[in-house]
Parts: C-alpha cells; structure tokens; sequence
C-alpha cells in the first residue's frame, strides 16, 4: 500500500516539474520571438525601405534589377509567412504552405545573394557594414521561423506532431499581437516594392518624388 502511493506521488511529482518546465520553455521561446520579430521589423524596415529604395534606389539602378525583383519577392512572401505560418499555425495545410513558402524564400535570398556582387558595381561594391547589416536581419529572420518550427513541431518516438494550441502559454497572445501589428506593414511593403518593380509607376515615382529629395 505504502510502495502504491510512493509510486503514485513521484509519477505526480515528476508530472509536475515535466510541466513546470515545458511551460517555462514554451513562455520563454515566445518572449525571443516576439523579441526577434520586432528586431527584424525594424531592422527590414531601414535595409528594406531607407537604404534600397530611397538612399541608393536600387529600382532605378539598371545593374539592379535582379536584386530588386529578389526583394520585391522576399517582401510578398513576408506577410505570407507571418499569417500561415505564425497566425494561421493551427490549420494543417496553412502551416504546410507556409513552410514552402520559408524554402521559396530561402532560394530567393540565395539567388539576391548571388546577384549583390554585380547588382552593387554601380557604387563600387556593397559596403562592408552594409554586408554585416543584412546577415544580422536575415539571421535574425531565419532564427524567428527555426525558433518558432522547434515549438511547434513535437518529435517522439521517431515520429512528429504539431502543436495545436498554444493559447496556454501567455507570452504567445503577445506575440500574436506582435505579428497581427507588423503585418499591414509588411504587406505595404510588399505592395511599394511591387509598384515600384512597373517602369511607368516607378517612372512616376522619381517624377514626383525621388527627383525632389
């Protein structure tokens, strides 16, 4: 009787420290990635909109083009990630679309890469702290997505499982908050980088604008 109920309280004790801390991990990995969103927000932000398009308007660059149709698509695929991916996470085909759309964006980063040598001859290369700038805001963009797949995805017994629900752990209602306020940005973004990759909208743009800073 005594070996039962010896038994039966270390399976409870043990139950309690395994959720004690799974639910200190799961709170802990949303805080870094309400952290990382915010740092690649920011971060995409000045690369993405200040240096590319206004201080060195690679859309007007003719040895750019290529980099800049390589941005207009990361920038499409952004708000794409954050809605299938990170909001609509629970239904299985939106995370399975979003997790093509993260290797889409791998092959466009790889091939915005490839091109920067050629695409950046125009001001005599891309600039050292330039180059350090992206690796920060693609690492930190690629760490969001990898953080977010190791919580998300539930690896046992040689056979995986995906969350479902996260609505226990409060840091993710934070960070849900987060990824709804970034996202109308982001698809501005994209919908900018769009108009501006059409010669007569962009044509337009350095008329009104551009020709006047």
């Amino acid at each position: 009787m005594f070996k039962f109920y010896f038994q039966q309280k270390l399976t409870i004790t043990l139950g309690n420290i395994y959720y004690a801390i799974f639910t200190s991990v799961m709170e802990m990995s949303f805080l870094i990635l309400s952290g990382l969103l915010i740092l690649v927000a920011l971060l995409a932000l000045f690369d993405g909109l200040y240096l590319h398009l206004i201080r060195y308007q690679l859309q007007n660059q003719a040895d750019s083009r290529l980099e800049h149709l390589t941005h207009t698509v990361r920038a499409i695929f952004f708000p794409i990630i954050l809605y299938l991916l990170f909001l609509n996470h629970n239904q299985a085909i939106s995370f399975i679309t979003g997790s093509l759309v993260v290797f889409l964006d791998i092959v466009a980063l790889g091939i915005d890469a490839f091109s920067e040598k050629d695409s950046r001859a125009f001001m005599g290369g891309l600039p050292r702290w330039e180059y350090i700038l992206h690796l920060f805001v693609n690492g930190f963009h690629f760490a969001l997505i990898a953080v977010f797949l190791a919580v998300k995805i539930n690896i046992s017994d040689y056979e995986f499982t995906l969350v479902s629900d996260f609505n226990q752990v409060l840091n993710f209602k934070y960070f849900e908050k987060i990824v709804r306020l970034v996202l109308p940005g982001s698809i501005l973004f994209a919908i900018v980088h769009i108009l501006l990759a059409i010669p007569n909208i962009n044509n337009y743009w350095n008329t009104k604008f551009v020709n006047k800073i």
